[in-house]
């Protein structure tokens, strides 16, 4: 009957915290051995012909020759072009693949694979275990990561990693819609907000944001030893999933509205 609320049996909500315990602990036990590493976001949808298809492969396949591993999604289209870069460079290849109704088929050219249920849980491992962020075009999943990432470097909950966003013509309408909109008409952010990216057409161009990104975020982190950052005020630590301490919300003892 419609409008009665919706009583769920307590014992299998219980179970369910356990399942998503299972998920946390087979990802980070797996994604630890990765080391440093790239993740790349963008449409499912992109078709091996496309040219985003071919720069997001040689984009990644130059970025582990600098080094890094590489962090998709696990799927088609641009997830599967960076992995295959990856792959073919002999580098780590990731992809963190999740169970979806429709699109998401895992593609073969992952090293390191892991299945997960929960969206929650597979975006912790992409923040966690990267160092940088590459977005192609793409969808809703492309921009939620975007924003996720974003709301996490502005608020201080993560160190400020690099975080570039591939062919102009895509991002560029947002970018003005955030600049004209959110911040110009609403203030709802802070100018410094709009350069927490950057964008660009270069395949080399992003391979040297990103890494000159990361030495920068080395540099401020120090890479204290954790013993090191145990001993720190709390607001000084960092976890490295996304998770920096803070201070804690004070709450409110009189729940009275104040007159006007």
């Amino acid at each position: 009957m419609s409008g009665q609320p919706v009583f769920r049996d307590p014992a299998q909500e219980t179970w369910r915290v356990f399942r998503i315990l299972a998920e946390f602990v087979e990802g980070f036990e797996a994604m630890s051995r990765v080391g440093s590493a790239i993740a790349f976001f963008g449409s499912a949808r992109t078709p091996t012909s496309a040219p985003q298809y071919r720069q997001a492969q040689l984009l990644a396949n130059k970025i582990v020759g600098r080094g890094f591993g590489v962090i998709t999604g696990g799927g088609p289209g641009i997830m599967e072009a960076a992995n295959r870069g990856a792959h073919d460079a002999g580098g780590a290849s990731v992809g963190l693949n999740i169970a979806l109704p429709h699109e998401q088929e895992s593609n073969a050219y992952q090293n390191v694979s892991l299945d997960f249920h929960y969206f929650f849980v597979r975006k912790v491992m992409f923040i966690k275990y990267c160092v940088g962020m590459v977005c192609f075009p793409g969808g809703y999943g492309t921009l939620d990561e975007f924003f996720e990432a974003m709301t996490l470097i502005q608020t201080g909950k993560s160190p400020q990693f690099p975080v570039v966003l591939f062919e102009s013509a895509y991002w560029n309408p947002l970018v003005d819609f955030m600049r004209d909109t959110l911040l110009d008409r609403y203030a709802a952010i802070s100018p410094d907000d709009t350069s927490l990216f950057t964008i660009t057409d270069d395949v080399d161009e992003a391979i040297e944001q990103i890494c000159r990104g990361v030495k920068a975020t080395e540099a401020e982190q120090k890479q204290e030893p954790v013993a090191v950052q145990m001993c720190m005020p709390p607001e000084e630590r960092i976890t490295g999933e996304g998770l920096r301490y803070g201070r804690r919300v004070r709450r409110r003892t009189d729940n009275r509205m104040p007159l006007e």
